[in-house]
C-alpha cells in the first residue's frame, strides 16, 4: 500500500510505501526535504503534518530530535504514513538553502582505479550525514590550515560514505600523501557541501555531460541520482582522457547502458597508444560533442575537468548555440605547489590533486 505526500507551499507531490519513511521516499523521487543525520539524532528534518495521520519510532531519538518531537513536530526521519498526508516543512531547492558543515571523518576504504586515481570512502560520525545535491564538492581541511577541494562522486541517496577520487598530480604533496602515506582508519576534517555545479532537475531538455579525467567524479554522482530518481530525460556521458589507462570505472558504466535505456555514453582518447589498440573516438572530448551536436540549442550541458578542457569546451559550445543559461561547469584547479611544478605561478581557488 502506498500512500501520497503532499507539499502544499512549493506544490510538490510524492508517494510512500509502507513502512517506508517519509524522508526516505522524498530523497528516493528527488524531493529536497531538509536533514542532517536520517537517524533521529539532530531533528533538522522536522517539519508539520497539516492533515493525515502518521507514526513515529521514538526509540532512537536523541536529544535535538527528542526536543522537536516533544514540541509537537514530527520527524520525518523516523516517520511513516499511515494515509495520505500534507506537509509544512523548509524544502532545499538551492544550494542556499543546505547547511554547511565541518565534520571528521574516517578513510574507511582506498582503491586505486588506475595507475593515478584513488578511490577514497570516507565515513562520517554515526549521528551524522552530509546532505548535499548532486554535482556538489566538499573540502578537506590540512592540519597546515590549507585546503584540498574534490567533488562528490556518490549520490545523495548512497550516503553511508562520501565517495572522492583523487588524482595523483606531480608534485602535489596531498596527492603524494594519498598515495604515499594515507592509510585506512585514518581521520580528516572536511567542510562541505560547497559549490553551484550541480543537477538541475526543472528542466525537460535532454542532457550532455563531458568530464576530462576525475571530471567524472561529480558527473557519476549525478548519473546515480538520475537513475535512482527514475529521471527520463536522455543523457550523454562524454569522457575524454589521454590513453585507455587512464579511463576509469568503465566496466561500470558499460554496465549502466544496459540497464539504463536513456543513456549513451562516448569515451574519447586524445593521446592513444599503440598498445590501446582502440576502437573508440580520438581527439578532443568537446570537439566529439559537437560532431555529435552540432546545434546544442536545445540541450543541458554539463562540464568537469581541467581548466583549459572547460574553457574550450564553453568557448566551442556558445559558438554552437549553447546559451549561457543551459552550461554548468566545474574547472578542476590544481594547488599551488602543483602549478608552480608546471611552472605556473598565478594560485587558482579550487584545486584537483
Amino acid at each position: 500500500m502506498s500512500f501520497k505526500i503532499s507539499v502544499p507551499e512549493s506544490g510538490h507531490e510524492f508517494t510512500v510505501e509502507e513502512n517506508e519513511t517519509i524522508l526516505e521516499a522524498a530523497i528516493r523521487q528527488g524531493i529536497g526535504l531538509p536533514y542532517g543525520c536520517r537517524n533521529g539524532a539532530c531533528g533538522k528534518c522536522a517539519g508539520e503534518v497539516i492533515s493525515g495521520e502518521t507514526v513515529c519510532d521514538t526509540d532512537n531519538l536523541r536529544a535535538a530530535a527528542k526536543k522537536e518531537f516533544e514540541a509537537g513536530k514530527t520527524l520525518f526521519c523516523q516517520s511513516c504514513a499511515l494515509s495520505d498526508i500534507e506537509i509544512k516543512v523548509r524544502e532545499i531547492v538551492k544550494t542556499s538553502d543546505i547547511d554547511i558543515k565541518t565534520l571528521p571523518c574516517r578513510v574507511e576504504k582506498m582503491q586505486l582505479l588506475t595507475h593515478d586515481v584513488m578511490k577514497l570512502q570516507l565515513k562520517l560520525p554515526e549521528t551524522e550525514r552530509l546532505q548535499f545535491l548532486a554535482g556538489q564538492y566538499l573540502e578537506i581541511l590540512l592540519k597546515d590550515g590549507k585546503r584540498r577541494a574534490f567533488s562528490i562522486a556518490n549520490a545523495p541517496h548512497d550516503d553511508d560514505y562520501i565517495e572522492l577520487h583523487i588524482r595523483h598530480v606531480p608534485d602535489g604533496h596531498f596527492g603524494d600523501y594519498v598515495f604515499d602515506g594515507l592509510k585506512e582508519k585514518s581521520l580528516m576534517r572536511i567542510e562541505g557541501p560547497l559549490g553551484s555545479y550541480f543537477l538541475r532537475e526543472d528542466s525537460d531538455r535532454p542532457i550532455i555531460l563531458m568530464g576530462g579525467g576525475t571530471g567524472f567524479a561529480p558527473l557519476k554522482g549525478m548519473l546515480e541520482h538520475v537513475f535512482y530518481t527514475g529521471l527520463k530525460r536522455p543523457v550523454h556521458l562524454f569522457c575524454g582522457v589521454r590513453a585507455k589507462k587512464d579511463l576509469y570505472m568503465d566496466d561500470m558504466v558499460q554496465q549502466w547502458l544496459k540497464q539504463y535505456k536513456n543513456l549513451k555514453y562516448t569515451a574519447v582518447l586524445s593521446e592513444a597508444e599503440e598498445q590501446d589498440n582502440w576502437q573508440g573516438e580520438t581527439g578532443l572530448v568537446h570537439e566529439s560533442v559537437v560532431r555529435h551536436y552540432p546545434d546544442l540549442s536545445g540541450y543541458d550541458v554539463y562540464l568537469s575537468g581541467p581548466p583549459p578542457m572547460v574553457k574550450a569546451g564553453m568557448d566551442l559550445f556558445y559558438k554552437k548555440g549553447l546559451p549561457e543559461t543551459q552550461i554548468y561547469s566545474d574547472s578542476f584547479e590544481y594547488s599551488d605547489d602543483a602549478l608552480k611544478a608546471m611552472g605556473i605561478q598565478k594560485p587558482k581557488p579550487k584545486m584537483n590533486e
